[in-house]
């Protein structure tokens, strides 16, 4: 069942959602609730966020976890491309880490499991977004189209600042990447003044219950509505929840579109 809105139905994808094996799941999500002082809605399994997604009428999710130690990369990128083929709707993003020193081989991995980019959240990992070790990996996931999700910003800290994510679309123009929480977690000025780029894009998600109406629709007006789409931040919130949000900006009917899916198919391939 499609997402309803006033009327109108429209086919929406969830382009920010983090899945945690069975084992670890419950502990994973809290540890991210204690970390932004947050009481997370659900916890991040799976079929959970099948089920709740779909009961709002999403009907794909780019899902992620995020890597903090280097031995952890490929048993979460096996653990993802299992889920992504269990649940057609999912379509996975690889974890990554600094450490890793094998690019090239690395994303051969993530490609090989039909994986369509890479997520990376510099504050849990700690490392500058524009650390010069870190710029190979971003120049070779362009070079083989493979996108590259940023959590961005966070007023306590500075390693995912937006002006450091600005630094490297310096180095790299073209540079296809989410800055996601509409360009900076906490630091939505800052990222509306500090990035720009042709093929930033950002998501909605973990912003939509701290700004106001205006504040929102000013990111996104500075970023440009073809180049944002709609994202939850599962498990932190909840999909319908979410969407309502969303619809209170009061965008048109062919922004809401753009925004809730078409953006994301264009930039995935899917149409």
């Amino acid at each position: 069942m499609p997402v309803s809105f006033k009327g109108v139905s429209y086919q929406a994808a969830d382009a920010h959602a983090h899945i945690y094996p069975g084992k670890i799941a419950e502990k994973a999500t809290a540890s991210v609730g204690d970390f932004y002082d947050i009481e997370m809605q659900n916890i991040g399994l799976p079929h959970v966020l099948y089920e709740r997604g779909s009961e709002a009428g999403i009907d794909r999710f780019l899902v992620c976890s995020v890597a903090t130690k280097v031995e952890q990369v490929r048993s979460i990128n096996e653990f993802i491309e299992e889920k992504c083929k269990k649940y057609p709707q999912f379509i996975g993003l690889g974890a990554w880490h600094q450490d890793v020193r094998d690019i090239e081989g690395e994303m051969e991995d993530v490609q090989r499991r039909g994986l369509v980019g890479i997520k990376l959240h510099p504050d849990f990992q700690h490392f500058f977004i524009d650390a010069p070790s870190m710029i190979p990996v971003y120049r070779e996931a362009n070079r083989r189209g493979l996108t590259v999700l940023f959590h961005t910003g966070d007023s306590r800290t500075d390693f995912s600042s937006p002006g450091r994510l600005q630094n490297v679309i310096d180095k790299i123009p073209d540079f296809t990447c989410i800055a996601a929480h509409l360009g900076g977690y906490s630091e939505w000025e800052e990222a509306r003044k500090a990035l720009q780029g042709s093929n930033v894009y950002i998501d909605t998600s973990s912003s939509l219950f701290a700004v106001r109406k205006e504040q929102a629709r000013e990111s996104i007006a500075h970023f440009g509505i073809e180049h944002t789409m709609f994202g939850t931040d599962f498990p932190m919130w909840s999909p319908r929840e979410e969407l309502e949000r969303f619809f209170r900006l009061g965008f048109s009917e062919e922004e809401n579109r753009q925004i809730l899916y078409g953006n994301f198919a264009k930039l995935f391939h899917l149409v």
